[in-house]
């Protein structure tokens, strides 16, 4: 192999040296496990069967699918012949499609099933380059193309892998789209591998014989890096395609590692907030003494302080009593929550550390091949992204925008050379577009995007992130965003978790549907206390003075999230431009403060 850290590589010395299961897979009898010489036989077969039909180096090709095995199988497939993964995401429009396959040139894509081949088929103008259009169904028959390819040309695959430099493209990872089409970001062989690698220097991260659930989309920057990771490390990876069934396999996977966006984290938070709550007599007592004895316990851990042997007796305590009831719902094994894709609330972090589970919050972007810092086991900081990681270097530009130097840094946008320089300098340096704050330890905070920050009208400036995730850390906010650019003053739009608000109803003796509860003064009554608990410590300009409570959530098939549950903030303003202006006409129900 010309260039030494490429993908299969990486997949080769994996097949060599790991042993048992290298991933599960969930049939109608159970979890299948895959050994790692079936799935190192399958990619063998499936890189060949290319091949024989004329994939070749540089050669762009689409996933169009859920997370399951034959995604995994089929991009290391594609990564052996030298061609450019093009992930899509499962649930993308017609018109998303086919902008990824013409954008990228893709020769051809592998399709899940005929509903997403029926996207490629009736999604817009034709695609002159798409050679190939595959569903799961074909990959048998692509298989048996491999076998018989394989055995008249015994050394051909292994020519194309030796072929492959580690300059050379594996694949293009495109924006979500928050603010406009996506752009396809070049990630090199060497990009990826740099990153996997970076584990070998963070202490009790992942290891051989970790299971790890992953749902998170393979289209994703996060989701892909844990992918890759799995075959490096040896741990073993249990795909679950709908992120709605986490909650259902986790107690018949019992992973011991959970790579998550924030939201499932808050979820989790409000279901165990919510039954502490309900909690009465005894047994409320009881939870509290725990949960007091488990916050001592973080606070002395994150000091880096040693324990009293009196209490850690005590946790141990409260974990058998009332800690491994929410544990098990978990799993019952779990040891390494991660969480990125999004800040996570500082309230969420320190419940999970006090039950005696550490989520490790990283920071990245996929212009640095996902990450960049991250909490530690042994180092972190809750409220924080975290240090540095290994051979990355930092540093913050006048304006307060984090800026990233590292060999994960991408080749840039594929075919927007001026995109490219507006963010890539020529000294290596990526802008991110995140403002951040450094401290003397090294720990980095994210304020906001550099694009969201509000400006009011009286020129203050005000960071939305941070109101909308203490707004959202109530149990019955679900979602939070916060308004502001050039008003007068900042406000909010809510929704509410349906199943708390539901109880809390009910407890109350208030009927009606989602609709008619958004409107009740007592809700109201409700929300403006929560508003008024976040606005407590903070600064009169950046204090939220009006909120209005929205009768629905915001939803993905609306276009405002993302898969990876980011609000798109343009399309939300769109989609609620008149409850946006209510709040500044005074037609909205104010939540005034002095």
């Amino acid at each position: 192999m010309a260039g030494n850290r490429t993908i299969p590589r990486l997949w080769r010395d994996a097949v060599a040296q790991n042993t048992g299961a290298a991933y599960l897979v969930e049939t109608d009898e159970g979890w299948r496990e895959v050994p790692w010489a079936d799935a190192a036989e399958r990619v063998e077969l499936l890189a060949n069967g290319l091949l024989a039909r004329g994939v070749q180096k540089g050669d762009a090709f689409g996933i169009l699918a859920r997370n399951t095995l034959e995604w995994a199988l089929f991009d290391f497939a594609l990564g052996h012949v030298g061609a450019i993964g093009a992930a899509i995401y499962a649930n993308s429009s017609p018109h998303d499609v086919h902008y990824v396959l013409e954008h990228s040139e893709a020769v051809g894509v592998l399709c899940e099933d005929d509903e997403q081949r029926a996207k490629v088929e009736d999604g817009g103008p034709s695609l002159p380059a798409l050679r190939h259009v595959l569903t799961y169904a074909d990959l048998p028959a692509l298989e048996e193309d491999g076998r018989a390819y394989r055995a008249a040309n015994p050394t051909a695959l292994d020519d194309a892998v030796a072929a492959i430099d580690e300059e050379d493209l594996f694949t293009f990872i495109y924006t979500s789209g928050t603010t406009g089409p996506p752009k396809g970001c070049m990630i090199r062989h060497r990009n990826y591998y740099a990153m996997v690698t970076v584990v070998d220097e963070l202490p009790d991260h992942s290891a051989a014989g970790d299971v790890m659930l992953l749902y998170l989309p393979l289209a994703h920057n996060f989701g892909r890096l844990m992918h890759l990771s799995g075959p490096y490390v040896g741990y073993t990876i249990a795909f679950v395609p709908d992120p709605l069934d986490v909650a259902r396999v986790l107690p018949e996977v019992r992973p011991t590692i959970l790579p998550s966006v924030p939201r499932v984290y808050e979820k989790v938070h409000t279901a165990v907030m919510s039954t502490f709550s309900e909690a009465t007599g005894a047994k409320r007592r009881l939870v509290d003494w725990a949960l007091r004895v488990g916050r001592r316990e973080s606070a002395l851990r994150q000091e880096g302080r040693p324990l009293p042997r009196g209490l850690a007796l005590q946790h141990r305590i409260a974990d058998r009593l009332v800690f491994s009831k929410v544990k098990e719902r978990l799993g019952g094994r779990l040891r390494r929550p991660i969480s990125g894709g999004a800040p996570l609330a500082k309230e969420v972090a320190e419940l999970f550390d006090a039950l005696g589970l550490c989520i490790l919050e990283g920071y990245g972007l996929t212009e640095c091949t996902t990450a960049a810092t991250t909490n530690r086991s042994n180092r972190y900081r809750f409220g924080t992204v975290g240090p540095a990681l290994p051979g990355f270097e930092l540093r913050l530009a006048e304006d307060g925008e984090l800026l990233i130097r590292s060999e994960t840094v991408f080749a840039g946008y594929f075919k927007e050379p001026e995109a490219t320089a507006a963010v890539l300098d020529e000294d290596g340096w990526l802008r991110t577009g995140d403002i951040a704050t450094i401290d003397a330890d090294g720990f980095v905070t994210i304020t906001d995007r550099k694009k969201d920050i509000l400006v009011t009208a009286g020129g203050k400036n005000i960071a939305p992130q941070n109101l909308e995730n203490d707004l959202k850390t109530s149990r019955f906010v679900s979602q939070a965003l916060v308004v502001g650019d050039r008003r007068p003053f900042p406000a909010a739009l809510i929704t509410l978790d349906p199943v708390e608000i539901g109880k809390w109803a009910a407890e109350h003796g208030i009927e009606g549907d989602a609709e008619t509860l958004a409107r009740h003064p007592r809700v109201h009554d409700l929300v403006s206390g929560i508003v008024d608990e976040v606005n407590r410590e903070r600064s009169r300009f950046e204090q939220v003075k009006r909120f209005a409570i929205l009768s629905r959530d915001f939803e993905m098939e609306q276009g405002e999230v993302t898969p990876t549950l980011k609000l798109k903030r343009r399309v939300v303003l769109e989609h609620f431009a008149d409850e946006v202006e209510a709040l500044y006409d005074g037609a909205a129900a104010p939540a005034e403060r002095s």
